[in-house]
């Protein structure tokens, strides 16, 4: 993850946030929400398969009771005409789909309890203020909860930094998949300084 820095400038940086936001994803309209801004900001394809679609992870099988598993994979592969891998190459797209899985490792190490009060307090903080604050509320949760200690010191702070931003962000949005163009816009100021 020595490319972190140049992972979170222009457009590698949006494509790292997506890319880490629809990973574990299993919330319809999370999915939806996610999908829409995915073609929106042309970054609807999956990292980790170097095809288009959202894929969220599924062992395939009917579950005994006849029912789909709740986690289907979302293929926009039927809706869209299929692209070349990903823009940068097949090692770019590796690079990526290293630092996010890096960046998902540390976000589930982060103590539950400390992510969970994050998200809330995120929440609570944002639906009270216009978006312009939001870049604020997410720096000040962040930081408290580095502050409080989240057990990761043997990792370098800008990586517990970044997981810890783009795992509130994501709980935050997996609540309230509405929000989710406005904090991953904010996201990308607060962790691309260029912006």
């Amino acid at each position: 993850m020595d490319g972190l820095r140049c992972l979170t400038r222009g457009q590698n940086a949006a494509a790292l946030v997506f890319a880490f936001l629809q990973a574990d994803c299993s919330d319809s309209d999370y999915i939806e929400e996610l999908r829409s801004l995915g073609k929106d900001l042309n970054l609807s394809r999956d990292i980790k398969s170097n095809g288009s679609g959202i894929e969220c992870p599924d062992d395939g099988d009917l579950e005994t009771d006849g029912h789909l598993p709740s986690s289907i994979t979302v293929s926009l592969d039927d809706l869209q005409p299929s692209v070349d891998p990903w823009p940068g190459g097949r090692m770019e797209a590796e690079a990526f789909r290293q630092v996010v899985e890096g960046l998902r490792e540390i976000a589930a190490q982060l103590e539950q309890e400390v992510v969970a009060r994050g998200i809330q307090n995120l929440n609570s903080h944002i639906s009270a203020s216009p978006s312009e604050q939001w870049k604020h509320h997410l720096a000040r949760e962040v930081e408290r909860a580095v502050r409080q200690g989240v057990g990761l010191d043997h990792l370098p702070q800008e990586r517990v930094i970044m997981a810890l931003t783009l795992a509130l962000v994501r709980g935050v949005c997996v609540q309230a998949p509405r929000l989710l163009r406005r904090l991953f816009a904010t996201a990308l100021q607060l962790i691309s300084p260029a912006r």
